[in-house]
């Protein structure tokens, strides 16, 4: 059965989408600090979560493979929104208008798929895709990748696995690494290895820097798929 492997890349909505009540709600922690400096220290740490909450923040970038083929596509939001070219493995890159234009692409890719593979993606970008959909009203034609935790069918979330389903805690030897980490460990080509996070993604929007975003998503699921691979090779088997 083909796998479609997938990563989506996000980022903080402006300040002013939210209005008076919504913003002492956001910041409501921080307006407890009687210090102003210490005050506005803490703003700035909650508004850097803002791209992790699909309420404060919007897909910008997902990036999806065929696990067999290695085919796939990389939907992107750019002002400018010309379909860009191929990377050799056939990696599509499409300019989409708004995040309502990529959602509804990416879900009519979905499903072609009954499985899935990520990194995290139970965690963050399934939720994450879900419930931006259903605030755009973006029809999602996939309601059953969250799966079962200790299956790996529909989702096989590689952090679960490599973690064992999180059997050791923080401090354990199955404990938690990002994917830059494990990449390096299997002898994998990093997807940070050009300078580019996902905590840049912001500000990259910021400055238009639209294609980078986009080729920084496709070596995210990249390596996943390579990532997935070695999994499945030394470690599926074990229970």
């Amino acid at each position: 059965m083909a796998k479609l492997v997938f990563d989506i890349e996000t980022s903080a909505l402006p300040l002013e989408n939210f209005d008076e009540t919504q913003q002492e709600y956001l910041f409501r922690e921080a307006q407890k600090i009687e210090d102003e400096t210490e005050r506005s220290v803490k703003r700035d740490e909650i508004q850097r979560f803002f791209s992790l909450w699909p309420f404060t923040a919007q897909v910008v970038c997902v990036a999806m493979l065929n696990a067999e083929s290695c085919r796939g596509q990389v939907l992107f939001t750019a002002e400018d929104a010309e379909d860009g070219d191929e990377l050799p493995g056939s990696v599509e890159f499409v300019a989409c208008a708004d995040e309502t234009e990529l959602l509804t692409a990416f879900w009519d890719v979905a499903k072609h798929y009954d499985s899935i593979v990520t990194f995290n993606g139970r965690g963050f970008d399934v939720p994450f895709m879900y419930l931006r959909s259903a605030i755009l009203n973006v029809p999602v034609t996939q309601k059953n990748w969250l799966g079962y935790r200790y299956q790996v069918e529909p989702h096989c979330d590689l952090l679960e696995q490599l973690t064992f389903y999180n059997v050791s805690g923080r401090d354990g030897a199955a404990r938690r690494f990002n994917l830059d980490f494990y990449c390096k460990a299997f002898g994998i080509e990093s997807p940070k290895s050009q300078g580019v996070s996902g905590n840049d993604v912001t500000q990259m929007i910021t400055e238009g820097r639209f294609r980078e975003i986009a080729e920084y998503c496709a070596r995210d699921v990249h390596a996943t798929v390579l990532l997935y691979k070695v999994w499945k090779e030394r470690l599926s088997g074990i229970k």
